[in-house]
């Protein structure tokens, strides 16, 4: 355990270095964007009558496979998307063509990520 707690630690550091020196460490592609939606205004009734085609068109979404997880915010009202798209333009355009986002009620913070670039470290030089 303490091994893999100081792995982790080092490709924290790593990370951080690879941040400031970005040409050591190879870039990687985005396979995952982190939709953090929050309700922006609440429009008399708006959201309530919305809601069920809100529902529908969202476990559309997780059917076709664009929505990898969902959760429910705890600190306020909205959700957490872990969408399986390769940019930020692609997952705005699928979550603002859901009713909330139509309506102007939902908006989301959109977040890429990719693999864990410092793992490069941990693998042999190529040559």
């Amino acid at each position: 355990m303490r091994l893999l707690q100081g792995i982790l630690g080092l490709l924290f550091v790593l990370g951080g270095l690879a941040s400031a020196q970005a040409p050591s460490v190879p870039a990687v592609p985005t396979t995952k964007v982190i939709a953090i939606g929050s309700v922006v205004s609440t429009a008399a009734g708006g959201a309530a009558n919305i809601m069920p085609q809100e529902v529908s068109d969202t476990v559309r979404l997780y059917l076709s496979g664009k929505i990898d997880q969902w959760y429910v915010r705890k600190d306020q009202r909205g959700v957490v998307f872990l969408m399986n798209v390769t940019s930020t333009e692609e997952a705005h355009s699928l979550l603002e063509k859901l009713p909330l986002g139509v309506a102007g009620i939902m908006k989301f913070d959109l977040i890429p990520v990719g693999p864990l670039s410092p793992l490069n470290y941990l693998l042999p030089k190529e040559k």
